[in-house]
């Protein structure tokens, strides 16, 4: 992508939302898109395919604070006309700025004066013209060694083998280095020869009014050598596509949501630089016996009003088996008993406890013997002047 291109492309409109956007909503925008043009999602079809370039080329430079900013920085600039006016200049204008105040009436204080977002305290606007254009360049020149782009991945998995880690295999499709030409882009049996007209650069640099501008290079489109034999399979580009199968391992204790770093596993990066990492994204879904807080596991036990009336001992269940509670005479229901070390583990070795609490089943039906036997233990309870209302606030 050249310079030119660079500035031109509209990524918030590629990912369908305001400049004014956060990170979390160019985040789930990406995520959106990349699940319904996916390749994988739309055989071929080639304009899903482009589009989907097109959105992953948006994300990855919207993603990161510092390229968007540069990114913002400069369109502002080239909406002002800034670079476009400057560039017409021959030398031949009157203007105070070494002949760029001619035609056109281009006038730096309208840019860089009180007031404007360009405009520093200390250095001025030549640092600020400067320093964005040697940054800028760092998009152009892709004979540049560049890391690749991180890639995002989802996945979900139970509870409990989110408590206790699993390795899952993980399908992963994108960007990668054609398998033909290895990424050279040249004809097996071939080699790129370096553009006699960068250099090898990839950029060319032309000066105006005392001011340096780099363009890419249209000889070599910015990749500082040219193929004269380009690789069939990749049509020169020396990038292809493809689906792989990663083992991920899902360390003991994930959280719902959380995202999991794998370095050197993302879209590979350009002229032997490192490739990206994937960040993968897991989502637990719920059990139907345990719950979660925080680093505790929850489990609701029913037991029968004898049992808590006259105590008993419960089995209960744990992640690895099974394990005996005893129930003293007169508990409470809703009470939660703590069992250490029983729920899930932490980086520093101890895990977290499981919480037991136990709630009185009421039984739907009762035979004429039990019912009998439940009005005369009525009778008795009333004996005593038990009143299970007696400090309850609502009783009066």
């Amino acid at each position: 992508m050249t310079q030119q291109e660079w500035i031109d492309r509209d990524f918030y409109a590629d990912l369908g939302v305001p400049s004014t956007a956060s990170a979390e909503e160019i985040k789930r925008a990406y995520r959106k898109l990349a699940r319904q043009l996916h390749p994988d999602a739309n055989p071929n079809d080639s304009t899903a395919e482009e589009r989907f370039k097109a959105v992953s080329e948006a994300h990855a430079v919207l993603s990161d604070p510092a390229t968007r900013t540069e990114y913002d920085q400069t369109r502002q600039l080239y909406r002002a006309g800034a670079f476009r006016r400057a560039g017409t200049r021959t030398g031949a204008g009157t203007g105070p700025a070494g002949g760029m105040g001619g035609r056109g009436g281009f006038d730096f204080s309208d840019l860089f004066g009180a007031g404007s977002p360009f405009t520093t305290d200390e250095s001025g606007f030549g640092d600020v013209f400067g320093d964005l254009f040697r940054r800028s360049g760092t998009h152009t020149s892709a004979s540049r060694p560049r890391r690749g782009s991180d890639v995002e991945a989802e996945t979900r998995l139970p509870l409990r083998q989110a408590v206790t880690g699993v390795v899952l295999p993980l399908q992963v499709s994108g960007p990668t280095a054609c398998p033909t030409c290895h990424g050279s882009g040249a004809r097996p049996g071939t080699t790129p020869r370096r553009c006699p007209s960068c250099g090898g650069s990839g950029t060319l640099t032309r000066n105006q009014g005392g001011f340096g501008f780099s363009e890419s290079c249209d000889d070599c489109r910015g990749t500082g050598v040219i193929v004269d034999a380009p690789c069939p399979d990749c049509q020169g580009t020396g990038v292809g596509h493809r689906t792989r199968t990663i083992n991920v391992r899902i360390p003991p204790g994930v959280a719902d949501g959380q995202r999991i770093r794998l370095p050197a596993h993302g879209e590979p990066g350009l002229r032997g630089a490192p490739s990206g990492d994937l960040y993968v994204t897991v989502g637990v879904d719920p059990d139907p016996v345990f719950g979660r807080d925080g680093d505790d596991l929850t489990v609701t036990v029913p037991v029968g009003f004898a049992e808590l009336t006259l105590g008993t001992t419960i089995s209960v269940p744990t992640l690895d088996g099974r394990v005996s509670v005893k129930i003293p005479p007169g508990t409470p229901s809703g009470r939660t008993f703590r069992l250490r070390e029983r729920g899930v583990p932490r980086r520093g070795g101890r895990s977290g406890d499981l919480l037991v609490t136990v709630q009185v089943a009421v039984p739907p039906r009762l035979g004429q013997a039990a019912t009998d036997a439940l009005r005369a233990y009525e009778k008795a309870e009333k004996a005593t002047g038990f009143d299970p209302r007696a400090d309850w606030p609502g009783r009066r």
